[in-house]
């Protein structure tokens, strides 16, 4: 069963919150967001692809990572775990990057706080991602961040289908 990705914009609040139910076990779908070969089949919108440099799924820890376009352009991004609560929940600082995977100042960052919940062998990811900045939100989805995400969390049903 496909589901729907709800997203919520929260000017006001810096703040957007997406929510979307996957039709599988809370440990599946955890794995799914904290397992870098799994991230690399789903993560990006097709055609892109996101390929891993380097993932270190701890608190304090990083996933350093390339979406990768079909001409092979890159976009390199980085993802700082602060907090990691097993099958619960992830807080995490995510950005664009330079060639060294240090954030880049001219791009907008995201504050993601990520609730994993299971309920009836669905399990709902409910995601709060807050900007410094309303503008720094008004970007990222100018930028198509609702399409590209909503792409990805469709792939991330496919693979979850295969399982």
């Amino acid at each position: 069963m496909m589901h729907q990705a709800i997203f919520e914009k929260d000017p006001a609040n810096k703040k957007m919150t997406v929510t979307r139910p996957f039709s599988a076990e809370l440990p599946l779908v955890w794995q799914a967001w904290t397992t870098a070969e799994i991230l690399d089949q789903w993560w990006a919108p097709k055609p892109y692809k996101a390929v891993t440099h380097k993932m270190d799924f701890r608190e304090g820890g990083s996933w350093h990572y390339a979406m990768v376009g079909p001409e092979g352009e890159r976009h390199l991004c980085r993802n700082d775990y602060n907090t990691i609560n097993p099958h619960e929940s992830i807080t995490a600082v995510d950005g664009f990057c330079n060639e060294q995977f240090e954030f880049n100042n001219d791009m907008p960052l995201m504050y993601w706080h990520m609730l994993f919940s299971e309920a009836d062998g669905t399990t709902t990811v409910k995601i709060d991602i807050t900007f410094d900045k309303a503008e720094d939100m008004e970007t990222i989805v100018s930028m198509g961040f609702q399409e590209g995400f909503t792409a990805g969390l469709a792939n991330l049903d496919e693979y979850l289908a295969g399982k």
